[in-house]
């Protein structure tokens, strides 16, 4: 089975890149994030066409979370529990969206920017991941068997290495100790990254902005967090960078892995 999280950065520009894609690279379970619509805006008849169902979270012209698949998804589950929100009302933004494919459970999450360390968006951001590791020991307790991989943008760099230059983050986000601290504990609780022991060097994503791309200076903030039994099942991985060349691509790129069957 192949498996795949892509940040897409509004699926309404990009459908024919990322259905091409799709096809393309034989994908069975492709994770999105920031689809940026409602459910009644999604383009779904292009993913039919090729194949895919879609079930989504979207709410406005904002965030938004998707799995389009050639398998069926069960279990669909919107949001996890005890999700925080943000806003004058605390309202859960659309980040995370669950599904089980021939028993293995998946989340598509994005994870809070964080924009600044003076930011109320950034202990947003901590209290959001620290909610999502608490619940997912949890998961990991109640079905210990089960494979589960929470996959995404977790808008986080955990090594120095993940940033094309560690001196130019100087007290910004995506680096912060916190935030790495908040990172570590999904391994802490059995979780691991099941792409780097694949690809130990390589970037996900490349602001469009001041030429990031032809210039490789980039970000490594796309991840697939593997429970064991998910972990075992891995026998590939990849960073699709190619996908950032072209017209009109997303900032991110797509990460794949494949899973024995």
């Amino acid at each position: 089975m192949r498996i795949a999280t892509h940040n897409v950065n509004s699926i309404r520009t990009r459908v024919g890149r990322v259905v091409d894609w799709l096809q393309r690279a034989d994908i069975d379970v492709l994770a999105m994030q920031e689809i940026k619509c409602k459910p009644e805006q999604f383009p779904m008849q292009q993913f039919k066409d090729a194949g895919y169902e879609v079930v989504l979270h979207g709410l406005n012209q904002w965030n938004g979370v998707a799995f389009a698949s050639r398998i069926p998804a069960e279990e669909v589950e919107i949001g996890f529990s005890g999700m925080p929100g943000f806003g004058p009302e605390l309202a859960p933004e659309a980040r995370a969206i669950g599904a089980t494919f021939n028993g293995v459970r998946l989340w598509s999450l994005y994870v809070p920017n964080g924009r600044t360390l003076e930011d109320p968006h950034y202990t947003y951001k901590l209290e959001w991941l620290d909610r999502l590791a608490s619940v997912t020991a949890e998961w990991l307790e109640h079905e210990p068997d089960q494979p589960l991989a929470l996959m995404g943008d977790f808008n986080i760099a955990p090594l120095d290495t993940d940033v094309w230059d560690i001196d130019s983050f100087i007290g910004s986000t995506h680096v912060s100790e916190p935030e790495r601290q908040a990172f570590e504990a999904f391994e802490q609780i059995g979780l691991t990254d099941v792409v780097r022991p694949l690809i130990p060097t390589g970037y996900t994503y490349w602001d469009y902005q001041q030429l990031r791309f032809p210039r490789d200076e980039g970000m490594r903030i796309d991840f697939i967090l593997g429970s064991e039994p998910f972990a075992e099942r891995v026998q590939s991985a990849e960073i699709v960078r190619d996908e950032r060349k072209g017209e009109g691509p997303s900032d991110h790129v797509p990460v794949v892995v494949e899973l024995i069957e």
